[in-house]
């Protein structure tokens, strides 16, 4: 991932979940989660990416148990077909199965209340990290 700044999506019909991964630091983290029925949604994908300089991005594809497409599946392809024609940049796939699981289960370890938004956002980071792990990026 040289010289790439990276933005993870968890999509959701509600929410959007976002991480990073900046060139200058390999390690994904959450950013932040977005309200996809927000009137200026688009625009705040774009403020995004422009704030960080957002190279490439990564969506998390959910599939069933045994990897089958779902409607789930469809619903975010097509979010990804739109993404693409609001951004200009290059796509990828990464395997989301139970990043939202292990999150949860990470932020009740943690203890302490937290929101929706931040399970999204923190599966955000682990599709990241498994897509940086996959692209040989040491974390």
């Amino acid at each position: 991932m040289p010289n790439n700044n990276l933005l993870a999506l968890d999509v959701g019909s509600k929410r959007v979940g976002v991480a990073i991964a900046t060139s200058d630091v390999t390690i994904a983290r959450p950013l932040t989660t977005l309200d996809r029925e927000a009137e200026d949604f688009w625009q705040q994908i774009d403020t995004v990416v422009q704030a960080h300089e957002i190279d490439e991005l990564v969506i998390g594809l959910p599939r069933g148990l045994d990897g089958q497409e779902t409607g789930q599946t469809q619903a975010v392809r097509a979010f990804a077909e739109e993404l693409s024609g609001q951004l200009s940049l290059p796509q990828h796939w990464q395997d989301e199965a139970l990043t939202s699981v292990k999150a949860r289960e990470t932020l009740d370890a943690r203890g302490g209340n937290y929101q929706k938004g931040d399970i999204d956002a923190l599966a955000a980071s682990y599709i990241l990290a498994d897509y940086l792990q996959e692209q040989g990026t040491t974390l």
